[in-house]
C-alpha cells in the first residue's frame, strides 16, 4: 500500500502545473485576528473526505493478548481527518480502558466521508470592544459509540479593554493555549489533513477563562506574548478529558510564553508552554496532571518549518474514570513524550486562474508512552502530502500516513491514505 499512497500523492500536483510568478510570497504566520467588521457574520466550511486504511483500520494486533488492549498500542495512529478520528477502534471484544479517539468506523474499507459541516457565528459590537463567537459542527457518523453529533466546539465572549494595548480577555469555551498545533485545528486552516501524534495532549477545547497579551519591541522587529487560561479540562482532547464540566471542582492552569521576530524576509516564532492541575477524567482533586512543551516556527520566502515537543504525566486516580466515550474503570498513572517536525513549500501558481497555490509538505513525528505497570512503547509516523488551493474557496488535499512501531508495540499493517475537499464559505 505504501507504493499506492506515494503514487496517489504525487499525481495531484500534476493536475495543477502552471507557470509560477517570478517572486514567491511567504505564507502568513499566525497573529491575533484583526477586528472583524461590526455586526453579525456567518462563515464556515464543509469537509468532504475519502480514506482507506490497511488491515482492519486499527493498530490492534490479533496476536497481542495484553489487556487493556489500548494500553500497548497507539489507537490514534490511523487518523483519517483533521479531527483526528481514526478508521476504526474495534478491539474485537478485548477490554479497553478509554484511551481511544473517536472513529468513523470504516475499518479496512475505503469510503467517502462527510467529516465536518462547520458554521461559525461572529458578532462584533458597534459600540463596545466586544466580540461574541460560536462554532457549531455537525458530524455525520455511522456505528455504535460514534453516532452523528451536533457539537458546540467553541462559544465565548472576548473583550479588549484598552485600545492602546494588545490585551484580550475571553470567557467561555475556546481552543487550547498550549503550543501551536491548535492554531490548525480546523480543516480549512490546517496545511495538511491529519493532526500529529501528540495533538491529543495539546489541541482540545475547554471551558473557562483566558487572557492574551502581546508587547511589541519595534527596535528589534520583535514581540513577546503571553497566553494563559484556567479551564475545566486542560488541553487534552475531549475523548481523554471531558471539557464541558469540572469533575474535580478545581481548575486546570495552562499557558504559553512566546517570542517572535518579524523581519521583512524572515519570521521566527518560539514558545514555551505548560499545564498543571487535576486530571479531569476522574473525580479525585489530588490526582494531578502536568505537561511542558516547546515549539518553533520559521518562515522564509515560500518555505515554512515548524516543530513542537511535549512531555506529559498523569497521576493514578480512583476507579471512576470518565471520558468523552463513557465511563471506564482504571485510572492508571501515565507518562508520554513526543515531538514532530514539519516542512512545507508554498508554490504560487496563478493569481487569476483556478489553481492559486500548491503546497507539498512532509512531517515526521515520534511518540513514547507508558502506563504504570505496563510495558512502554514507541511509535513513529512519516506523513507525506500535498495541498492545492483552488480559487479562494476550495481546498483539495491528499495525504499518506506511514505508521511504524519502533519498540514495545507489536508490528501491524496500519498505514493510511486519506484525502479531503474543503469548501469554505
Amino acid at each position: 500500500m505504501k507504493a499506492a499512497i506515494l503514487a496517489a500523492l504525487f499525481a495531484l500536483p500534476a493536475l495543477a502545473q502552471q507557470a509560477a510568478p517570478a517572486e514567491a510570497t511567504a505564507p502568513d504566520a499566525y497573529s491575533p485576528p484583526a477586528p472583524a467588521q461590526t455586526g453579525l457574520q456567518l462563515n464556515g466550511y464543509v469537509d468532504l473526505g475519502f480514506a482507506a486504511a490497511q488491515g482492519d483500520g486499527t493498530s490492534f494486533s490479533p496476536a497481542d493478548t495484553r489487556l487493556p488492549a489500548d494500553y500497548g498500542v497507539d489507537t490514534f495512529a490511523t487518523a483519517v481527518n483533521s479531527r483526528g478520528e481514526v478508521a476504526s477502534t474495534d478491539s474485537h471484544g478485548r477490554f479497553t480502558n478509554g484511551f481511544l479517539p473517536r472513529s468513523v468506523n470504516i475499518g479496512g474499507q475505503a469510503s467517502v466521508l462527510l467529516n465536518t459541516v462547520d458554521v461559525d457565528l461572529r458578532y462584533t459590537s458597534p459600540v463596545a470592544p466586544l466580540l461574541f463567537f460560536t462554532r457549531l459542527q455537525l458530524l455525520p457518523r455511522f456505528g455504535a459509540g460514534n453516532e452523528t453529533r451536533l457539537l458546540v466546539e467553541q462559544a465565548f465572549a472576548r473583550v479588549v479593554p484598552f485600545s492602546s494595548q494588545e490585551l484580550a480577555l475571553s470567557v467561555g469555551k475556546f481552543d487550547s493555549v498550549f503550543g501551536i498545533e491548535y492554531l490548525e485545528n480546523e480543516a480549512n486552516l490546517r496545511t495538511g489533513i491529519t493532526p500529529s501524534l501528540i495533538a491529543r495532549y495539546t489541541t482540545g477545547q475547554s471551558l473557562g477563562i483566558k487572557a492574551f497579551y502581546r508587547r511589541q519591541i519595534p527596535a528589534l522587529w520583535a514581540a513577546v506574548s503571553l497566553n494563559a487560561a484556567a479551564t475545566n479540562g486542560g488541553t487534552l482532547v475531549e475523548t481523554l478529558s471531558p471539557p464541558d464540566l469540572s469533575l474535580t471542582g478545581r481548575p486546570v492552569g495552562s499557558g504559553r510564553l512566546g517570542f517572535e521576530v518579524n523581519l521583512p524576509s524572515l519570521e521566527v516564532k518560539l514558545g514555551a508552554s505548560g499545564m498543571y492541575g487535576p486530571r479531569n477524567d476522574q473525580h479525585g482533586a489530588l490526582s494531578r496532571q502536568r505537561a511542558i512543551g516547546a515549539d518553533a516556527r520559521v518562515v522564509t520566502g515560500p518555505v515554512s518549518v515548524s516543530a513542537e515537543f511535549v512531555w506529559i504525566s498523569q497521576d493514578a486516580g480512583g476507579a471512576d474514570k470518565t471520558n468523552g466515550l463513557g465511563a471506564e474503570t482504571l485510572v492508571s498513572a501515565f507518562f508520554a513524550r513526543g515531538a514532530y517536525g514539519q516542512a512545507a513549500l508554498r508554490l504560487p501558481l496563478s493569481s487569476e486562474g483556478a489553481f492559486r497555490r500548491a503546497t507539498p509538505y512532509v512531517r515526521y513525528e515520534q511518540r513514547h508512552a507508558q502506563f504504570e505497570g505496563f510495558r512502554p512503547y514507541t511509535v513513529d509516523r512519516l506523513t507525506l502530502g500535498v495541498r492545492l488551493d483552488v480559487w479562494d474557496e476550495l481546498i483539495v488535499k491528499a495525504e499518506g500516513l506511514l505508521n511504524g512501531e519502533r519498540s514495545g508495540a507489536p508490528p501491524v499493517d496500519n498505514d493510511v491514505f486519506t484525502s479531503s475537499i474543503v469548501y469554505v464559505f
